[in-house]
């Protein structure tokens, strides 16, 4: 337990991402527990993981982690990156001490909402075609037909977005009627945002999309799960301590995403070179 936690009575939390998408889940959970602190990791310096080995992403999450619990101790870690969930969870887990919570594609919820019995799924490249994923669609979502589609361009621009460019609606829209091009995507009434970057682009999503399909993530699941592990141990929200982001390579894109860090409520940010 870290020292603010003991003198504050505050829990005090690390939310990981290879770049910005994690901060939807770190938004769900700060909504839910306010009195909590927050570290936001992103892992900047080797963004982005859906194109990198698995072996290397592994081996790359073990030594940040190493250096981040080194320089920030905290109570919980929440991996918010589905690529980085999927890979290293057993690894991690197997090796720290503290509970771990992953991300997962919200298929289970889908299957439930859905009257039509058809879902999207929108994911990275990596995470549609990985084996875990169509092992949640087989436990959770059997009867339910499910419409994938990856992209990795919606990554980039939800990057751009909160680094307060300007951002290409029309990619937006393409990537949209790809999906809607499916023989059943007239049917379609739930569509999952399986990667914690999309969730930052919903409105650009629900604008180019019929008003009928219901956009899920796991943010508000990982905020309940971190709510149970926490119970009975939040302090009060004047004793915490602030929020912190810190980034493993110091760039000018990170340095212009800082603004869009306030409107999280993350006011200072920090920068430790991992090679």
């Amino acid at each position: 337990m870290s020292n603010a936690t003991q003198t504050n009575n505050s829990p005090r939390i690390l939310v990981f991402d290879s770049g910005v998408g994690g901060l939807s889940v770190a938004r769900e959970i700060l909504q839910r527990l306010p009195s909590l602190s927050l570290v936001y990791a992103s892992d900047n310096g080797f963004f982005p993981y859906g194109t990198k080995g698995e072996a290397e992403l592994i081996a790359r999450v073990d030594m940040v982690m190493n250096r981040l619990l080194q320089e920030y101790p905290v109570d919980i870690l929440i991996i918010a990156c589905n690529t980085a969930s999927t890979l290293t969870l057993p690894h991690l887990r197997s090796r720290l001490s503290l509970p771990i919570v992953g991300v997962v594609p919200a298929i289970k919820p889908a299957a439930k909402l859905s009257k039509t019995g058809v879902i999207g799924l929108l994911a990275t490249p990596a995470t549609v075609a990985r084996p875990y994923t169509y092992e949640l669609i087989r436990e959770y979502a059997p009867q339910c037909d499910v419409i994938s589609l990856g992209t990795s361009e919606l990554v980039q621009i939800a990057e751009q977005k909160l680094r307060g460019e300007t951002i290409d609606d029309q990619s937006i829209a393409h990537i949209t009627a790809q999906l809607m091009q499916h023989e059943q995507a007239a049917q379609m009434d739930v569509l999952v945002l399986a990667c914690t970057h999309f969730p930052l682009l919903k409105a650009e999503l629900a604008a180019c999309l019929p008003a009928a399909i219901q956009l899920i993530d796991s943010g508000e699941a990982i905020a309940r799960r971190v709510e149970y592990l926490l119970e009975g141990r939040m302090g009060d929200v004047r004793n915490k301590t602030g929020h912190t982001a810190v980034f493993t390579k110091k760039t000018a894109e990170a340095e212009r995403l800082i603004p869009a860090l306030h409107t999280f409520g993350i006011h200072t940010a920090e920068f430790i070179n991992i090679e």
